[in-house]
C-alpha cells in the first residue's frame, strides 16, 4: 500500500487537503463498492504538520493532524496544499518544513504540490531548470521569486519524475488522479475518475486565465506603448511608429519592452488581443468575424488559429463553456 504524506501549514486552503485525501483513499474502494467487489484499497494518507500540533485553514476550520512531519517511517509522496496568497517564507517552520523536504526527496520520496504549494516546492531548489505550475493568477509572483524555473501556467499538471504540481485550487484532483495513475495504473485511474466524475484528461488551465499585463514597473514609455496598444485594438499598430514615438530604434523597443513586461511586443499585443475577444464572446452575441476585426484582426482565420492557441478552445468553444446568457 502506498504510503500518502499530506503536509499541512496555516492558512491552508481546505480543499487542497481535503480532496487529494479523499481521492487517494477512495482508490481501489468506491468503484469496487459500486461494482459489488471487495474493496482494496491503494493508498495510506495521513495529514502532517511541523510540530504535530493542529493548524487552522483559511476557512478557520481546525486541521488535526495524525503526527509531526518528523515522526513519520515512510512517505512514497509528499503532498504541498495550497496556502493561496498567504504563503509566508518568513514563517518561523518555512525552513525546516524545507529541509525535511529535500531529505525526503534524498530518500526516494515523491513530492507534489496544489497550486499555492509550488512556492514551497520551488523553495526547495528541486525544481531549478525543471518545469512547473502554478495557478495563472500567481504567474507573475512565482516567476519573480523562482527564475531558474520554467513556470508552465498553460498546464494543469506537471510532471517532472519524482516532482509534480497541480495548476489551481481543484486541479488538486486531476494531479492526484494522475498520481493514481502513476502508481496503480490506468485502470484504477479511470476507475476513480469514473466514480469521482472528474475527468481525467484534463491537462490545461489556458482557457481560464487572463492575461494580466506586467505594468509595475518604472519605464514610462514603455508603460505608455502598453496603454497606447490597449485603447486602440482596432487599429494596424505599428511597432516601428511606436518606436519612433518612444524616441528609440525598433530593436532598442523591442529590447526595452520585453525588460519591462515580461513579453515581447508582438506577443503582448496578441495576448492583450486574445482578451478584448473573450470578454466580446462572452458578454455580446457578436459573431467571431465582427469580433475579429473589433480586436484588430481582418484575417479571422489567422486569429481563429491564434485564440486557440492561447486558449486551447475554438472561439465557438469558449463562448459555450463561459458565455452568460
Amino acid at each position: 500500500m502506498k504510503k500518502v504524506v499530506i503536509l499541512a501549514a496555516e492558512n491552508t486552503i481546505l480543499s487542497t487537503i481535503a480532496s487529494p485525501m479523499d481521492m487517494f483513499l477512495q482508490a481501489g474502494v468506491l468503484w469496487n463498492l459500486t461494482m459489488g467487489e471487495e474493496p482494496t484499497p491503494e493508498f495510506d494518507v495521513k495529514i502532517v504538520t511541523s510540530d504535530g500540533g493542529p493548524v487552522m485553514a483559511l476557512n478557520q476550520v481546525p486541521i488535526i493532524p495524525a503526527c509531526a512531519m518528523h515522526d513519520i517511517e515512510d512517505a512514497d509522496v509528499i503532498i504541498l496544499p495550497s496556502q493561496g496568497f498567504l504563503f509566508n517564507p518568513q514563517d518561523k517552520d518555512h525552513s525546516d518544513r524545507i529541509e525535511w523536504l529535500k531529505t525526503w526527496y534524498e530518500k526516494g520520496s515523491d513530492l507534489a504540490s496544489v497550486c499555492a504549494g509550488a512556492f514551497t516546492l520551488a523553495s526547495t531548489g528541486l525544481l531549478n531548470g525543471k518545469t512547473a505550475t502554478t495557478h495563472w493568477g500567481m504567474a507573475k509572483q512565482f516567476a519573480k521569486d523562482f527564475p531558474e524555473v520554467d513556470l508552465r501556467t498553460d498546464l494543469l499538471v506537471t510532471d517532472e519524475g519524482r516532482l509534480f504540481c497541480g495548476g489551481g485550487i481543484t486541479a488538486d484532483l486531476n494531479l492526484s488522479l494522475y498520481l493514481i495513475g502513476k502508481y496503480c495504473g490506468r485502470e484504477i485511474a479511470l476507475q476513480s475518475a469514473r466514480c469521482t466524475l472528474v475527468d481525467l484528461d484534463r491537462i490545461c488551465q489556458s482557457p481560464f486565465a487572463m492575461f494580466s499585463p506586467e505594468k509595475n514597473h518604472s519605464d514610462n514609455k514603455i508603460l505608455e506603448a502598453q496603454e497606447w496598444m490597449e485603447n486602440n485594438l482596432r487599429d494596424k499598430i505599428s511597432m516601428e511608429a511606436m518606436a519612433k514615438e518612444a524616441g528609440m530604434s525598433l530593436r532598442h523597443f523591442n529590447r526595452r519592452f520585453k525588460s519591462a513586461t515580461g513579453e515581447t511586443v508582438t506577443k503582448y499585443l496578441q495576448l492583450v488581443r486574445v482578451d478584448a475577444a473573450k470578454v466580446d464572446l462572452v458578454n455580446t452575441n457578436l459573431p467571431f468575424d465582427e469580433i475579429s476585426l473589433n480586436t484588430g484582426y481582418e484575417n479571422v482565420s489567422f486569429f481563429r488559429r491564434v485564440f486557440k492557441k492561447n486558449t486551447s478552445l475554438t472561439p465557438a468553444e469558449y463562448r459555450r463553456k463561459f458565455c452568460q446568457f
